[in-house]
């Protein structure tokens, strides 16, 4: 008798990977049955008990309790240092409109972050007079040293330094903490703003040793939760600098007759009012699930390895170029056809149940595996592409 295969049982609790070979983790993970159950019963009980009432409320109390432990669990930080948000930009906002501006500060980029990111610090420029600039951390995603590249791009007036832990269009995992070393060598009173949207879920993390202000992340991509819950990691140091914004009850004191007395004295401060609460059954649950296979780092670790045999599958195609050219320390593998359109690929893929994705800057191809991507998936993609690249 043929013996079962665990990862193809494990498997079977993501619905989404039922019929087709997903290679799209950093865009969006697939939601597993455990979270979908867990998010519906939510629903009810809440119908059940109210849903406006004192037990509603207080279930939506634990529920935020549990949810914010089950992060910090996996950030290496504490419960009280977690804002509960929806998603990785509005915990980039937060942090980016929480401080006191003033004309002449600088804000320094790399060239690798989100659109979205971009865009709110250019209308902080707009607004406030601030100057902005972008180092290249691109080209140093196979030659040159992404800490020397930031320091050389620091200025005296550099008050934010905003980059991603994983690059997002190429894969590169940043040395974050060598980086916040050395931007406090230049200057203690930086502040560091990271997008962790493609880091949490990946990388085992520890960001009470690395140091970070800010930590932006969500937990529909490569934690398979829901859309529509995410968080910020505040750093305990910089919690007292940075000013809310986005005002609403949950993160405000009151006296004894409801008037607002002043903010909540942890990450709650940045919490703003009514959410979906159910969504916080929906992630702990996924978080849950992705400890059944095994450790964050050996979820990592598998990561790699996965990552790597595509990678070099796709280096073995001629018209194929990966873009990192040594293993990737990441999930994520992006590359260039020769003389043929990448989203002309993406969009043949998707007919035959290939779930890729292109990118504008650099102009490539993404493909993200994770810890459970199997090697039968990969074989598939690689010779879909190969096919395309050898059509005429």
């Amino acid at each position: 008798m043929p013996i079962p295969n665990p990862l193809n049982s494990y498997r079977q609790q993501f619905p989404g990977l039922s019929n087709k070979a997903y290679f799209n983790y950093g865009g969006q993970g697939p939601l597993p049955r455990q979270a979908s159950q867990a998010i519906a019963r939510a629903y009810e009980l809440l119908q059940e008990l109210g849903p406006f009432s004192v037990k509603s409320y207080d279930w939506i109390e634990e529920q935020a309790q549990a949810t914010r432990g089950a992060i910090a669990a996996e950030l290496g930080v504490a419960p009280t240092e977690i804002t509960l948000t929806e998603d990785v930009t509005v915990g980039c906002n937060i942090a980016l409109w929480g401080r006191d501006w003033q004309p002449g500060e600088h804000v320094l980029l790399s060239d690798c972050e989100h659109p979205g990111i971009v865009a709110a610090v250019g209308e902080l420029q707009r607004r406030y007079g601030i100057e902005v600039s972008r180092c290249p951390l691109q080209a140093t995603l196979n030659d040159g040293d992404p800490v020397d590249a930031v320091l050389r791009n620091l200025k005296p007036q550099t008050r934010f330094v905003v980059l991603s832990h994983i690059l997002w269009n190429t894969g590169q995992v940043l040395p974050l903490g060598a980086i916040v070393a050395a931007c406090r060598q230049v200057d203690p009173d930086i502040c560091i703003l990271v997008d962790a949207a493609q880091s949490v879920g990946v990388l085992p993390l520890n960001l009470a040793e690395i140091g970070a202000d800010f930590y932006a992340f969500t937990g529909h991509k490569w934690w398979c939760g829901p859309e529509g819950i995410g968080g910020l990691y505040v750093r305990p140091e910089a919690r007292e600098t940075l000013h809310p914004t986005f005002i609403g009850w949950r993160g405000i004191t009151k006296d004894a007759t409801g008037n607002p007395t002043g903010w909540q004295p942890d990450g709650r401060r940045f919490e703003i009012a009514t959410s979906a609460y159910p969504l916080y059954a929906g992630l702990q649950a996924a978080i849950a699930l992705h400890h059944q296979w095994g450790t964050a780092e050996e979820r990592y670790r598998q990561i790699c390895r996965s990552s790597e045999i595509l990678r070099s599958k796709l280096a073995a195609i001629s018209a194929v170029t990966c873009l990192k050219k040594s293993p990737p320390e990441a999930g994520l593998v992006s590359f260039t056809l020769a003389d043929r359109s990448h989203l002309k690929l993406v969009k043949v893929l998707e007919t035959q149940g290939l779930f890729a994705r292109t990118i504008l800057d650099p102009d490539c191809v993404r493909a993200c595996v994770h810890y459970f991507t199997t090697e039968d998936e990969i074989d598939r993609l690689v010779e879909a592409i190969d096919r395309f690249c050898s059509k005429r």
